[in-house]
């Protein structure tokens, strides 16, 4: 009963069973005739001492762009975009720490833990500066890497974000939830706290996916990197960040109302709204041609400054 705690919260929120998640063929996948062909995969040790697992496409010398996942997913949550990046951009996909097939140290999952990681990474990879990418907790290491690390970032854009986690009820919820969880994880709770983040039909296939992924992280990463992001509240600091940022929401999303993701686009200096409608808390997976038109929409508008 309790395993669908979160599920039956995020469906409410939704306005729509998360368990029935509607799911289109995955040949609805398309990929640009200018995108990279194929990735290149790599592992580095970080100097924060994670070894970190990432994949990369596309120009070695264009302009980088660093994705960044969202809580218990991994690269793969980009899966549905990397295909329809242009060729032209060095793009980098990580499995963040704790997560996807990144080591997963036995401490240090707050978001200036995963923002160190995020900058250890440019050193690693000799990048001065680039372009992050950030979906939910993703979203939130990327602002506390522009707040911490202000020289790396380019440019960041926010999928399915807000100005903080903290007081958020559906992830105060959740935490309850997350705090009993033991390994093995029940995969049934994993698929329902999946399904629960789409509003919009998404592959089968890449349902199944999202779940695989989620099964690798330990009942201990779960917990810590959710307590992380509960814990940390920047939000008072959001008028620092000085670079461009898109904020990219679903007027669906069942964790952050459009009244934060507006919230949080106000209160960047140099912040713009992208708000897709019959959306949920993903819109570069439910909505990938779009995110991606505008994201090199912005990128460009950057050219052009």
């Amino acid at each position: 009963m309790k395993a669908h705690l979160f599920l039956l919260l995020a469906s409410t929120a939704l306005g729509a069973p998360a368990a029935h998640a509607r799911t289109v063929p995955s040949s609805d996948r398309v990929v640009s005739p200018d995108s990279a062909a194929s990735f290149r995969e790599g592992t580095v040790q970080l100097s924060t001492g994670v070894q970190l697992h990432y994949v990369e496409q596309g120009r070695q010398d264009g302009p980088v762009l660093v994705l960044l996942h969202g809580y218990t997913d991994s690269y793969l949550s980009f899966d549905r975009v990397l295909p329809l990046l242009p060729r032209r951009f060095h793009v980098y996909a990580l499995d963040q720490r704790g997560h996807g097939d990144s080591s997963r140290p036995s401490c240090c999952y707050s978001q200036s833990d995963f923002a160190a990681d995020v900058a250890a990474f440019l050193d690693s990879q000799h990048i001065q500066r680039a372009v992050l990418v950030g979906h939910s907790m993703g979203s939130f290491i990327a602002q506390q890497v522009a707040l911490e690390h202000p020289e790396r970032v380019q440019a960041l854009v926010l999928i399915g974000s807000a100005p903080t986690v903290h007081g958020n009820p559906v992830a105060a919820d959740l935490m309850s939830y997350v705090d009993t969880l033991s390994d093995p994880i029940d995969p049934v709770f994993v698929r329902d706290f999946q399904a629960s983040t789409f509003f919009r039909p998404i592959p089968p296939s890449f349902l199944d996916t999202a779940v695989s992924e989620s099964l690798k992280v330990p009942a201990r990463v779960w917990q810590a990197s959710l307590a992380g992001l509960i814990a940390e509240d920047h939000s008072a600091r959001l008028g620092e960040i000085s670079v461009p940022t898109l904020v990219v929401g679903g007027d669906q999303d069942g964790f952050f109302p459009v009244s934060e993701q507006q919230a949080l686009a106000d209160a960047l200096p140099q912040g713009s709204f992208a708000l897709y409608t019959q959306t949920g808390h993903a819109p570069h997976v439910e909505q990938p041609h779009r995110f991606v038109h505008d994201v090199m929409r912005f990128l460009h508008g950057l050219r052009q400054q």
